[in-house]
């Protein structure tokens, strides 16, 4: 039965409302469909508390990399997202810590290698994980033998702390009145890792500039690139070397001046007679800390915080708001001794 006239115009208004309804809705789920494929803001990038993060380390024990971490806490703690800490000493650990993040729903990870020349293997893990990476202290090297700069990275700048070595180590041999003639260097070096090499070349550089003789150092290759290592290094070369009467030494880092130090307090060398200027700062303060004073001098205190902090907060901000990171960033350090480390490790936040 059709509906009389006058009903017909009574429910054409609704029939319109209700075609105009749908239009809307049709517009609107568009709109809605055309904003998610384009990532905005609150659909494509991650929440506050949802972003998570690894962070990878090759010796976790060391005071350094301990550091490291508790910055990285920090960093998590006052930015608002989870930190897995992985300690990662070889490269199969390394490639299944990768996976493991990747299964825990992690973003993306900041990582020292335990080998620089896995480098090209982790970034290929890491696209095939979809996860972004930052290599933290240690640069990645590539199959051709040189640092992958298409990788973002934070590191020190191994040369110049290492020219600072020299020039300090150079300053307090004036300050002594030593001769040239009755002083060498003992140059502890670990030329297989790169940013190692940076640093005692560039101490040996800056101490030839300030008039040491070239032929009066001595390098003292390491074996394992610790105390040990350096005990057994440095007496093979003051068995070498028997007539030097006074000693400067460098290294690539506070480790490698430490076993010098203990070698050739071995064979009657004190702070009287031997200057030690370590690196990193971290690893010699219960040497600062002694009553009396040793051979070893000081050291330059690098930026754990900045490795640490830093590198997380870069890492966040490059998750949540799509801002990269710069491909390198370049730290420095400063010289701590007895008389001032207790003071620096308190600014720094390394101590309370």
């Amino acid at each position: 039965m059709k509906n009389p006239p006058a009903l017909r115009c009574l429910f054409r208004p609704f029939a319109t409302m209700a075609l105009l309804g749908l239009a809307c809705l049709v517009a609107s789920c568009s709109r809605k469909s055309e904003s998610t494929a384009a990532g905005a803001p609150g659909t494509t990038r991650p929440t506050v508390g949802s972003v998570k993060i690894g962070f990878l380390v090759k010796q976790p024990e060391e005071p350094w990399f301990q550091l490291e971490w508790k910055f990285a806490d920090q960093a998590a703690k006052a930015l608002g997202f989870t930190l897995v800490k992985i300690g990662a000493t070889d490269g199969e650990k390394v490639l299944a810590a990768i996976d493991n993040l990747a299964a825990g729903g992690a973003q993306g990870f900041i990582i020292c290698t335990p080998d620089t020349r896995l480098g090209p293997a982790i970034v290929n893990k890491a696209k095939a994980a979809r996860l972004k990476l930052i290599s933290v202290d240690d640069q990645f090297i590539g199959a051709d033998g040189q640092p992958m700069k298409d990788v973002h990275h934070l590191g020190i700048s191994a040369s110049k702390i290492g020219e600072n070595v020299g020039a300090i180590l150079a300053g307090e041999m004036k300050k002594r009145g030593w001769a040239a003639a009755d002083t060498a260097v003992c140059a502890i070096t670990f030329e297989e890792l790169a940013t190692a090499k940076d640093r005692t070349d560039g101490a040996i550089r800056a101490l030839i500039a300030a008039g040491f003789p070239k032929e009066r150092i001595f390098k003292a290759p390491l074996r394992t690139p610790d105390i040990p290592g350096s005990f057994d290094a440095a007496n093979v070369l003051l068995t070498q070397q028997p007539g030097v009467k006074h000693w400067l030494v460098c290294s690539t880092n506070d480790s490698g001046v430490l076993g010098a130090v203990r070698a050739l307090e071995g064979r009657g060398f004190g702070p009287e007679t031997a200057v030690g200027i370590g690196i990193n700062g971290t690893d010699c303060i219960v040497e600062l800390e002694k009553e009396k004073p040793t051979a070893f001098f000081g050291s330059i205190l690098l930026s754990a915080k900045s490795h640490g902090f830093t590198t997380c907060e870069m890492m966040y901000n490059w998750i949540k708001d799509g801002v990269e990171p710069p491909r390198d960033t370049r730290t420095v350090g400063m010289l701590i001794t007895r008389e001032n480390f207790r003071q620096v490790l308190r600014e720094q936040g390394i101590r309370d």
